[in-house]
């Protein structure tokens, strides 16, 4: 039948594509490393060190994911073309739509593995620090940072990261006033760093009685997380911390004790603050973490040699500086500003699903095809 053959043809035609991921993959090296970590794994005292085992533990995990995923791709492959043969030989129009469905998903597939491929800086493979800041506009904006919040964290579920805050502040009334979360998986940073920058809501506001249309801002960070064996030239008198107690209705996103610690670092002005953890010597470990998150990230940006010559620079949260609109209303749209992509599913992006713009984005980014401002 001629859709089959169709089908036939596409699936001979993405087999090359197929073929070169494995080398863009480096699926060979992943499985000697892999095997290497499992061999270490199983040798006495192994887990006499507990912080390093579960490094070596989540590095296989994440090798044996890019195996496993690609092995996936080759299995529905193969499993596509038998169903055409199969529809051929019975002429059963009944298969197509399988058939259909099938092939958009391993097309998606392989097309999101090669954009994967394109994660080659520095700090692509490490695990994402997100800050998330309300703009000015009170309870408004700081029940959009929580959508945000929440959004981001949906996002890392659906792709197996794990998530944990570090810093939780509420709003006044709603929301968050900011907030700080550790996202880690496998290039992390290379996804979550085209969506640094200011979010725009349009939507009837759930806080006005007159149910009048507003317009709300909120700004999000996105840093690496910096190896320990990174060299981060930060001096003891450049930091003054301060200790304070949690405060707010945080419930579990905060430890309600006087161990909270927040740095300042002079020389640019950055400030980081934790209350999560238990101890304020792990708060204050956390901090230094973010701290050198920031500050490398600085020198990314800056390409400065020096970081004492970094001075950062934070976009105002308000109107024309958005990388993204979210319109709840009159119509429903998501539009990112920069690559143009857009989509009508205004709640499937709240609840998680950005792939299609952080893939526009790297897209973008390797062809140079940005959209007109």
């Amino acid at each position: 039948m001629l859709q089959f053959d169709e089908y036939k043809v596409r699936l001979h035609n993405l087999r090359p594509e197929l073929d070169e991921l494995d080398q863009a993959l480096g699926l060979a090296a992943a499985e000697r490393e892999a095997e290497m970590l499992e061999s270490e794994s199983a040798s006495d005292g192994f887990w006499d060190n507990l912080e390093k085992a579960q490094k070596v533990q989540q590095r296989v995990k994440q090798l044996r994911d890019k195996i496993e995923g690609q092995r996936r791709r080759r299995a529905q492959w193969e499993d596509l073309m038998t169903l055409c043969e199969l529809g051929n030989e019975a002429e059963d129009e009944s298969l197509i739509p399988e058939v259909e469905q099938g092939y958009a998903q391993l097309e998606s597939a392989v097309e999101e593995a090669k954009l994967s491929t394109l994660l080659t800086g520095e700090y692509d493979g490490s695990n994402a620090i997100l800050t998330f800041h309300a703009g000015a506009g009170g309870t408004e904006a700081q029940d959009w940072a929580q959508m945000l919040f929440r959004m981001y964290n949906r996002w890392a579920e659906r792709h197996g990261y794990a998530c944990k805050t570090l810093d939780y502040l509420d709003g006044d009334e709603a929301g968050i006033k900011s907030a700080t979360i550790l996202i880690e998986g496998e290039n992390a940073y290379g996804h979550l760093r085209s969506e640094h920058g200011v979010h725009r809501l349009v939507r009837v506001s759930p806080f006005d009685a007159n149910a009048r249309r507003q317009t709300s801002f909120a700004a999000l960070e996105v840093m690496p997380e910096i190896p320990d064996d990174v060299e981060v030239d930060i001096r003891p008198e450049d930091i003054e911390m301060q200790v304070f107690r949690s405060s707010g209705a945080g419930g579990q996103h905060i430890n309600k004790t006087s161990s909270a610690v927040r740095l300042i670092h002079k020389p640019t002005g950055i400030v980081v603050s934790c209350q999560t953890e238990r101890s304020q010597f792990q708060n204050r470990d956390t901090c230094m973490k973010m701290l050198r998150s920031k500050l490398v990230e600085l020198q990314m940006q800056a390409h400065a040699e020096k970081i004492s010559d970094i001075k950062g620079v934070q976009l105002k949260i308000e109107w024309g500086s958005q990388i993204r609109s979210y319109v709840f209303m009159p119509y429903q749209m998501v539009k990112d500003t920069r690559t143009g992509h857009e989509t009508s599913n205004v709640n499937g992006v709240m609840d998680g699903d950005l792939d299609g713009f952080i893939n526009a984005y790297l897209k973008a980014e390797a062809t140079g095809n940005w959209a007109e401002k």
